[in-house]
């Protein structure tokens, strides 16, 4: 069966970091308050020259370096992101330019928020499956804090969100059975019902004037979250993931050697694990250094957990995300 495999991982963490307690002097909040809520007590943002494409091309130089191939050896380049460089066009073409990968190469943005590593992943497999690529870049690359509002208003996003990158390659292979190291199943799904509950209004095509004055003024630009009803479907979408993954493989619980869920809140990741029964020592989180990458958070779990000698060659892992839109999805691997 030709499948892909992961070759290499990298990522990147602005230097700056952001503590609760610096936080608590731009708004009403205090590090209780935020490691309470998140268990979040530092993230990282950048410096207001950086663009988004900057952290995704850190996070792909280390995973073709981690991979042991350079720009030239990629068929495809996928960029899931919330945060691009610009309106258009899309940041992968930022990317592709700067890590000087040659001309022709496809580079797509993948505009599916938390849930985008995970998707942009279901697609490049997808190619390897079908023999239209053998080796792809996939990136998680996210820049929240230059459109938080850092005010108090805004308090209940903006002690999340943190920026970084992560990056992966995968590359076609022939695998005999689940035992050979390899992207063994992926799962999409997405209810845009709740488009609504967790998003940014302006600008946009949907408004009549895409932006003016009104909109600014009324802080339509920042994100908007409705926590309550976020949190509790991110707990029963994430779970019902993770049973629609094991179904899919024939696997128990038991056989998952290393769980990487969605960095949002680890309150969430708690209430996911002790309803599943999963023990805590392996579900792998980051998010009280980084807090929430978005995209970033799978791939930037990938090299961390590694980092730690907690994902090592022949580990079965599954990921698991949901975000805005809402949209969730899981993927399992053999390292």
């Amino acid at each position: 069966m030709l499948r892909s495999r992961v070759i290499g991982v990298g990522s990147y963490l602005p230097p700056r970091v952001v503590t609760n307690d610096d936080l608590a002097g731009m708004m009403d909040t205090s590090d209780e308050w935020i490691v309470q809520r998140t268990g979040i007590r530092e993230r990282r943002w950048v410096e207001p020259d950086v663009a988004t494409s900057d952290l995704a091309l850190h996070a792909s130089r280390a995973a073709l370096e981690d991979a042991g191939i350079g720009p030239g050896d990629l068929d495809m380049i996928f960029v899931a992101s919330l945060s691009p460089d610009h309106f258009f066009p899309g940041t992968a073409c930022f990317l592709q330019a700067k890590l000087d990968v040659p001309a022709g190469v496809p580079a797509i943005d993948v505009r599916q928020q938390c849930s985008g590593f995970v998707y942009a992943s279901a697609i490049a497999d997808q190619f390897v499956r079908g023999g239209g690529a053998r080796r792809v870049l996939v990136v998680g690359a996210e820049i929240h804090s230059k459109a938080l509002d850092k005010t108090t208003e805004g308090r209940d996003v903006t002690v999340i969100f943190g920026d970084g990158a992560g990056a992966m390659v995968l590359e076609a292979t022939e695998v005999a059975g689940a035992a050979d190291p390899h992207v063994l199943s992926t799962h999409l799904h997405a209810d845009g019902r709740f488009a609504e509950q967790l998003w940014v209004p302006a600008p946009g095509m949907a408004l009549p004037g895409f932006i003016d004055h009104d909109l600014l003024d009324a802080g339509m630009h920042h994100p908007k979250m409705n926590g309550r009803v976020t949190y509790v479907h991110a707990v029963q979408r994430m779970a019902e993931s993770v049973h629609e993954t094991l179904a899919a493989n024939g696997k128990s619980l038991e056989e998952i050697d290393l769980f990487l869920f969605h960095q949002a809140n680890l309150r969430i990741n708690e209430a996911v694990a002790k309803n599943l029964g999963i023990p805590a020592e392996r579900v792998f989180n980051t998010i009280e250094w980084t807090g929430n990458t978005s995209a970033a958070t799978i791939p930037i779990g990938m090299v961390e957990a590694r980092a730690a000698g907690l994902l090592t060659p022949g580990d079965l892992v599954m990921g698991v995300v949901f975000g805005s839109g809402f949209t969730w999805a899981s993927m399992l691997v053999r390292w």
